[in-house]
């Protein structure tokens, strides 16, 4: 088959490419800087941008399957490119796509609804790399701090990866909604246990209370608005959050990654 990744520089997208082509299929992998885009040799770069679906004929042209994302530009808003992106997919013969969904619905899913394309929605709970955004604090600290104290059943990214390669290339898929999770729901506490045996470091968890967290998200840069959404998330996570699943299992055929796993695999980032 030839493939057209979406979103094939970022962290699911890259891994998605390196699977298909040790598969052996043809992958096109869609950027918006084809030149300075960091993608294996075997994949075919080709320049476009989701927002702007008048870029896309080329890329789209001649694949079989699309592995689409719902997000696009520098902000990463929801695209609103929805239509023209299904309505270019449809024409040109594209039957079979995966996307890569958020916590609602965007123009793209709706899109594809009725379209006569068969598509899978694909949705992690939290993906592990999140782990990063406590990067700059323990390098610079040892420390990890989280106002949050709920447990996330945070799955791998590439095990995200391996449930599209598997919806992409086999039949079966179309229509379902894969909610992804790891094998365990782990709380910021225990995650940052994890790190510090994977890195060796003296890591510290820091509880921070409403203030704190106000204070941490703030000094981000965040407006009022993203700061009270943030404080609600930490106080109410999503039904599903600490809810383990055995989909990655049963759709892959292999087990789903743990945060040990992934911390080991990222721990030189740490120190």
């Amino acid at each position: 088959m030839e493939i057209l990744v979406c979103g094939a520089t970022g962290h699911i997208g890259r891994h998605l490419v390196d699977q298909l082509l040790a598969d052996g299929h043809r992958v096109r992998a869609l950027t918006r800087t084809p030149h300075s885009a960091d993608l294996p040799p075997g994949a075919r770069r080709v320049q476009g941008d989701l927002t702007d679906a008048s870029t896309l004929q080329e890329a789209f042209t001649g694949v079989d399957a699309v592995h689409l994302i719902t997000f696009g530009g520098d902000d990463g808003a929801d695209l609103t490119t929805g239509p023209e992106i299904v309505d270019l997919a449809r024409r040109c013969g594209i039957d079979r796509a995966t996307v890569l969904g958020g916590w609602s619905r965007t123009s793209v899913e709706d899109a594809l609804s009725g379209s006569g394309i068969t598509w899978t929605r694909l949705e992690p709970v939290e993906i592990m790399l999140n782990a990063l955004d406590w990067l700059d604090e323990i390098r610079e600290h040892r420390t990890v701090s989280a106002f949050a104290q709920w447990p996330s059943a945070m799955v791998h990214e590439a095990d995200i990866a391996s449930v599209a390669r598997c919806a992409l290339t086999r039949d079966g898929h179309g229509g379902k909604t894969y909610r992804l999770t790891g094998p365990e729901a782990l709380t910021p506490a225990q995650r940052t246990r994890i790190l510090a045996e994977a890195t060796g470091l003296p890591l510290t968890h820091r509880q921070l209370n409403r203030a704190q967290e106000r204070d941490r998200l703030a000094g981000h840069g965040f407006g009022d608005e993203y700061v009270e959404f943030g404080l609600r998330l930490a106080t109410h996570p999503p039904d599903a959050a600490d809810k383990v699943l055995d989909t990655v299992a049963t759709v892959t055929g292999r087990s789903a990654r743990t945060f040990a796993h992934w911390a080991t695999e990222h721990a030189r980032l740490f120190t």
